[in-house]
């Protein structure tokens, strides 16, 4: 029976990685970018819901919704200040940029309160019942639950509200979009802001789960995050939801079969097997694309 509990842990690892890889996706899906500061805004979260906890009271869901706002309006800055000047430059200099943006937040961060760790506070109940004969936490299906709650809402504002049509339409073809009179920067900031906001939330939601955070602390769950992301098919919002599920599960079985300092490795070898035989991702189409 420990397998079930090992599923269980891994959906809820993997909940986290989605979270983190849907940030990544839906900037790909509309201005072609892999933003590698995406890991830190995780990471901005994660320290925004610690200081809300231990040092303003707040509870769990309160906290959450303060990372996740923080967090938004940090992505657009991020946006605004560092990619939009980008918009029209070659690729590579808008990846060296995002890979700058990264160690700029990173060492603001250790500049302004030290390296040191973090131990985050203990917010949801710690109880466990028995489900098929395995222990499983209540902690671990309250992060699911809330994981799958922001996922629903996404996919919700996606196909059901004006900015996510505009998101949508920009996507398929950004020429168009403007000649139809969607304000194409106004869209960029508003996907900026809404992965942002979904990071923020992972990183409470990994502080809460795993106890300890840091300042560098986004930089494995972001690289993890992009995989997850590669793996269900760039740029396709189902796909990351699906590929960071996929991630947690394999890494927690790495964990159970008694490798687990493997389990890091684990994510970058399904990284190299999916760029060998489905380039594409799981969802993904073959596509030709012009450079």
């Amino acid at each position: 029976m420990e397998w079930v509990q090992q599923l269980v842990n891994g959906i809820s690892l993997g909940s986290i990685y989605a979270l983190i890889a849907l940030g990544y996706t839906m900037v790909y899906g509309i201005i072609k970018l892999i933003n590698f500061a995406h890991g830190d805004v995780f990471m901005i979260g994660a320290f925004i819901g610690f200081y809300a906890i231990s040092g303003w009271g707040l509870g769990f869901f309160p906290a959450l919704l303060l990372a996740m706002v923080v967090c938004a309006i940090f992505g657009v800055l991020i946006e605004r200040i560092a990619y939009k000047r980008l918009r029209n430059a070659t690729r590579i200099a808008a990846l060296i940029t995002a890979i700058g943006v990264s160690l700029l937040i990173e060492y603001s961060v250790i500049y302004f309160r030290g390296a040191q760790p973090e131990a985050y506070p203990d917010v949801l109940s710690k109880s466990t019942f028995n489900f098929l004969g395995a222990q499983i936490s209540a902690q671990s299906i309250m992060i699911l639950s809330v994981s799958l709650s922001l996922m629903i809402i996404l996919q919700f504002i996606v196909h059901k509200t004006k900015i996510g049509k505009a998101m949508r339409a920009v996507s398929h073809d950004v020429e168009a979009a403007r000649l139809m009179g969607i304000n194409v920067d106004n869209t960029i900031s508003a996907t900026f802001a809404i992965g942002s906001a979904l990071a923020g939330a992972a990183g409470v939601i990994f502080g809460v789960y795993y106890t300890k955070i840091d300042p560098l602390m986004g930089v494995i769950p972001g690289v993890k995050a992009f995989v997850a992301a590669v793996l269900g098919g760039i740029g396709i919002i189902p796909g990351a939801m699906a590929g960071g599920m996929v991630l947690g599960v394999v890494e927690s079985i790495v964990s159970a079969l008694g490798f687990s300092l493997w389990r890091d490795a684990a994510a970058f070898v399904i990284l190299i097997l999916i760029l060998i035989f489905r380039p594409s991702g799981i969802f993904g189409k073959n596509t030709r694309e012009k450079v």
